[in-house]
């Protein structure tokens, strides 16, 4: 009852933090109870309660005559930790009245939209780093710069038992934990304890279009390719090998020209030991000339020159020649290293010393492989057959391609059903330098991708996985660093420009020839129409791909394609769906251009049609029929025309005075349409009566102007607004 009473008064959380915390030697008989009174505010020591008086400290546990003492904590009740602040003296917060908004119903203030600005994340680049066969974990942590438990915690989920940090790694394990990781890879390989034989050269022909490459490849090999091709241009990349007069081989890769297919040579030079780059001697150095050369110096390779159709009357090898050092290429006879050969692929001319340089120049690089252990391949082109499924053109650089063997393909993977040669014959091994041809994959690669030999498939399967995810991945960060002008940047005055989008589908015979129209599609985007290519594909055009178009609006773009069947272009016209079919490049890059700028806003601009000079002015009465008075201008047109339905500009000492619409237009008395050049008329302004002999009107026009189609000697397009 005593502590109940101590309660009341709000001191006993305090008496119980005085008895915890004074030093015990000051609480000793009626000093303690003296500064307890005075601290609590009690008149004297007698007005504290009995239940702390000095007799009762034993309650406590307290004793004056002694330096010992116990500790006893006591707890308040329920009752006294159920009371509010206030008993004990404490102030709490005032607690205010909630107050309901009254706008809560109310619809939303109309307010110009702002979109969000979405500040992306400064990542870098993402790392890179080298793998090669046997490396350990610890080195693999130390480059990655992950730690060595992490790396074990991922190849235990990959299915590896680890024993050690030093416990070697093959390339293909390594290559999944850098997926998990987040790093790409470069694999290195190794030619320790291998058979190195000598192997023949990989000869690249390069050039500007109609420069004769496919011909002289002709005359090398007797055949007649260029014939063949669509247009009589290369569009696709060839490869061959060419057994020469001396009985030594050469493996040959004919590109294309054209400026749209850009990526082809830049693929053909990175896989390429010399490269022929080819020019007309009666045309000159050209500007896929210049890129052919710019792709060799990226990939270091030495460059033999071919000055083609010497036997032509305007041909100037000497021109050439100074052309080609003016852009930075040293030629022998220049003091450098460069040979020039001069040769005529329509007569055949000068194609044993062609095949003297390449020979002269492959002795000196000393091109050696690996010829046991899995291949390590190159996939020049792709293709889908309707009967044999993907199959994949390649060139082996180092090891043996065998049948049956699980390879991986970019992210595609697959098991070597069958190898055939450039010429058609089956084969069970390819060996370095060898073109090939091999089915079996899954799906269909990208032209470019490394061919990767696994032992397994449940290895192949893995890395395939992986390697879509790690592309999906990498897709979207490009997507979502993609420097696209919003909204948000333009100013408060500014107009958004209008974009009108014109969605694509395209198909095409190979896998490098969807990749070219695909980026010579991309080129043609302008201020007013975005080219989307919406879906692409390798074969003929199917009734899947009409429904896309008519799904999403889109066009059907056909390159060196089957015309689709009857039932199928008969859907895709009830439809409305505009299929475009073209086997050479010029004409399909016109057709798209010309559908662009048909389907383009144009811009809208103010033109002048015609000028009048005013020569007299009328007056006419009005009364309360005919309305007010109106004056009329006599004018003589002295350039185009005036017409009616036009706005006026008057001018006056050069000046613009006023613009209105014309409400009246006559010619000897009578209403007309249009007034040409060098004939009189009277005219009335809208809203104008101070008309002065010798002002000037305009009539003025709003025309569209629609873009135009710009196409350059090289074959490049683009779309001018």
């Amino acid at each position: 009852m005593a502590w109940r009473e101590l309660g009341k008064k709000g001191i006993y959380v305090s008496f119980t933090r005085t008895l915890t915390t004074t030093p015990f030697r000051h609480l000793a008989g009626s000093t303690f109870t003296s500064r307890f009174a005075k601290q609590f505010g009690y008149a004297s020591a007698r007005s504290i309660p009995d239940c702390i008086s000095c007799s009762s400290m034993a309650v406590a546990g307290f004793s004056s005559g002694t330096k010992e003492c116990g500790i006893r904590r006591f707890h308040a009740s329920p009752g006294v930790r159920a009371r509010s602040d206030q008993t004990f003296g404490l102030k709490t917060p005032k607690r205010e009245k909630y107050v309901r908004k009254d706008n809560r119903n109310q619809p939303p203030v109309e307010a110009r939209y702002v979109p969000p600005t979405v500040k992306a994340t400064k990542s870098g680049p993402v790392k890179t780093i080298e793998i090669f066969e046997g490396m350990t974990i610890a080195e693999f942590a130390k480059r990655s710069g992950k730690s060595v438990t992490f790396l074990q915690g991922i190849l235990t989920n990959v299915g590896e038992k680890v024993q050690s940090e030093f416990e070697p790694l093959s390339m293909d394990i390594a290559e999944l934990v850098a997926m998990e990781v987040g790093v790409n890879v470069k694999r290195l390989h190794t030619a320790e304890g291998s058979e190195i034989l000598p192997r023949p050269a990989v000869v690249t022909v390069m050039g500007h279009v109609d420069h004769g490459k496919t011909s002289l490849l002709d005359a090398l090999r007797s055949t007649s390719v260029a014939a063949k091709e669509a247009g009589g241009i290369t569009q696709h990349v060839g490869a061959f090998v060419a057994i020469m007069p001396s009985g030594a081989s050469i493996t040959f890769l004919d590109t294309p020209g054209h400026a749209a297919f850009s990526a082809m040579r830049a693929r053909g030079a990175a896989v390429t030991d010399i490269v022929v780059l080819v020019v007309a001697a009666d045309d000159g150095v050209m500007p896929q000339t210049l890129e052919a050369m710019s792709h060799a110096k990226a990939a270091n390779v030495p460059i033999v020159v071919a000055i083609n159709k010497c036997d032509k009357p305007g041909a100037n090898p000497e021109r050439v020649k100074l052309q080609l050092a003016s852009e930075g290429l040293l030629l022998e006879e220049m003091g450098g290293d460069v040979q020039v050969v001069e040769v005529s692929a329509a007569k055949k001319t000068g194609l044993d010393n062609l095949e003297e340089a390449l020979l002269l120049q492959g002795e000196i690089m000393d091109l050696k492989a690996r010829i046991d252990g899995p291949a390590q391949a190159y996939v020049v082109e792709a293709r889908l057959d309707k009967g044999r499924g993907p199959l994949i053109t390649t060139i082996v650089k180092a090891g043996t391609l065998a049948c049956g063997q699980h390879v991986v393909v970019g992210s595609e993977w697959g098991r070597i059903r069958a190898i055939k040669d450039m010429v058609g014959r089956i084969t069970q091994r390819a060996t370095p330098a060898m073109p090939v041809e091999i089915e079996g994959l899954r799906g269909l690669p990208m032209a470019g991708d490394d061919v990767i030999v696994v032992h397994s498939e449940e290895r192949a399967r893995m890395l395939s996985s992986g390697r879509k995810r790690k592309y999906e991945e990498d897709r979207l960060r490009k997507m979502m660093i993609k420097d696209q002008p919003s909204t948000s940047e333009l100013s408060e005055g500014e107009e958004v420009p209008q974009r009108v989008e014109m969605p694509v589908i395209v198909k095409a015979d190979v896998q490098g020839t969807v990749q070219a129209i695909t980026d010579a599609l991309r080129t043609l985007n302008s201020a007013q129409v975005f080219v989307n290519v919406v879906h692409v594909g390798v074969g003929p055009i199917s009734q899947s791909d009409v429904d896309l178009a008519q799904a999403c609006g889109a066009c059907i773009v056909g390159f060196n394609v089957k015309n689709p069947p009857t039932s199928l272009s008969q859907a895709a016209s009830r439809a409305s769906i505009k299929v475009i079919l073209h086997r050479v490049i010029y004409h399909l890059l016109e057709d798209i251009g010309n559908l662009i700028i048909e389907k383009a806003p144009g811009t809208s601009e103010t033109h002048i049609a015609g000028q009048a000079e005013v020569l007299s002015i009328f007056e006419v009465k009005g009364s309360k029929t005919k309305g007010p008075d109106v004056k009329i201008a006599g004018c003589k047109v002295v350039d185009g025309f005036v017409a009616r339905s036009s706005t006026m500009r008057l001018l006056r000492s050069g000046e613009v005075v006023y613009e209105g619409p014309c409400t009246s237009l006559k010619r000897e008395k009578q209403d007309v349409d249009n007034v040409k050049k060098g004939n009189e008329c009277g005219l009335v302004i809208s809203d104008w009566q101070d008309f002065q002999i010798g002002d000037v009107i305009q009539c003025l026009e709003q025309i569209v102007r629609k873009p135009k189609f710009i196409k350059s000697e090289s074959g490049a397009v683009r779309i001018e607004c």
